[in-house]
């Protein structure tokens, strides 16, 4: 009988043993898929509240008088709009969502607000994302809450400011900072209310995510700078940066790390302790094979050919429960991002390559244990 016809009639005669080393291979990979899944929306969802967190560079020119800086919220000097272009364009920048802003101090209807231009968000080449900053159409303004609410203010009036007539777009949330006194245009009508064509005083970004201290990651960033724009200087955000990148690479480490090595493990015993049951169920008929003029070769192929053939099925049966999880539960848990959450068929292979290697490797020292048996003494002892 062949190698292969021995195989199907142990799974026949022990049902039970198939059926648990069956359940431990798929149960691996369906935990595979399924946290694989499940865990790239996570960090994709991750990825989208800590850039909602804001932008945490802020470029500002050369000579700032910092004490004022922070007091006022924004630089007394200026510089070329086209900096933050140049920015954008240098081959090799770790900063993405660039957009540049002129804020300046002003009355409006004998109530103080801040007057905030800026451009849509500018993105090195190839490094196009989503934005985070809807961008501001030319003639139309976005109050904030306490000066809306101060002016009686609603979206769709026509108003005017600084002699102009604008057409209120939106009127934002309150926020418990001074953006509920601010008052967002197009960079090219703060220019002309401000008196600064052409001019900006300060470029905003997010800073890439690297594993690097904050320190490190500054001292990068600034060297950076100052090879592309010298006349400038970087602040960053640290408590943003911070967060958002522990956050990255907690959930990131989180699965691959900690999560899917121990599933791996698990049930990488479980098959092995299976396989060792297996043998020590079956020493009369190892006796037997190995009497009758079966090499130890045959009999390993026997042990091993049956892990390869059960990991081919619990592969199959694992990505399907494990991609059926993930689609069920996943859009639920991760709100965010749950229309991108979707069958990865590149998952299947790497389960149907790697799933049988997983039980063999198991079944391995179960099977070295039955070649190594004297026939003889299996013989003796039944």
């Amino acid at each position: 009988m062949s190698l292969f016809g021995l195989i199907l009639r142990e799974i026949v005669h022990r049902k039970l043993n198939f059926i648990l080393t069956l359940l431990a291979v798929a149960t691996a990979v369906c935990l595979f898929v399924s946290f694989v899944t499940t865990g790239r929306a996570s960090q994709r969802e991750t990825v989208r509240l800590m850039r909602d967190m804001g932008l945490n560079l802020r470029v500002i020119p050369k000579g700032t008088e910092m004490n004022l800086f922070f007091e006022r919220g924004f630089s007394d000097r200026t510089m070329p709009e086209d900096y933050a272009w140049k920015l954008a364009t240098h081959e090799g920048v770790s900063s993405n969502h660039i957009t540049a802003v002129l804020i300046g101090k002003i009355e409006w209807r004998a109530k103080s607000a801040i007057l905030m231009g800026i451009t849509p968000e500018i993105f090195p080449p190839g490094k196009e994302k989503p934005v985070i900053v809807e961008p501001v159409e030319r003639g139309t303004l976005y109050v904030g809450y306490q000066l809306a609410g101060d002016l009686q203010i609603e979206v769709g009036a026509q108003v005017e400011l600084e002699g102009r007539s604008f057409t209120v777009a939106g009127c934002g949330p309150e926020t418990g900072t001074d953006e509920d006194i601010t008052v967002q245009c197009h960079i090219g009508d703060a220019q002309e209310i401000l008196g600064l064509p052409g001019r900006i005083n300060e470029i905003k970004a997010i800073d890439c995510l690297c594993k690097a201290s904050e320190e490190e990651t500054l001292t990068h960033l600034r060297a950076e700078l100052a090879a592309v724009l010298p006349e400038a200087e970087v602040i960053q955000l640290g408590a943003i940066a911070k967060a958002r990148r522990e956050q990255r690479v907690m959930v990131r480490d989180y699965f691959l790390d900690l999560i899917l090595p121990s599933v791996v493990v698990v049930c990488a015993l479980w098959i092995g302790l299976l396989a060792l049951n297996n043998v020590r169920e079956r020493r009369r008929e190892i006796g037997i094979m190995r009497a009758l003029g079966y090499g130890g070769g045959s009999v390993a192929s026997l042990f091993l050919g049956k892990a390869v053939l059960t990991g081919i099925a619990g592969a199959a049966i694992g990505f399907g429960a494990g991609t059926g999880l993930a689609l069920r539960f996943g859009p639920d848990i991760f709100k965010v991002t749950a229309k991108s959450i979707e069958a990865d068929y590149a998952l299947l292979v790497w389960s149907l390559a790697c799933a049988p290697l997983l039980a063999a490797l198991a079944a391995f020292v179960p099977a070295m244990m039955a070649v190594s048996h004297d026939p003889v003494d299996s013989l003796r002892q039944e």
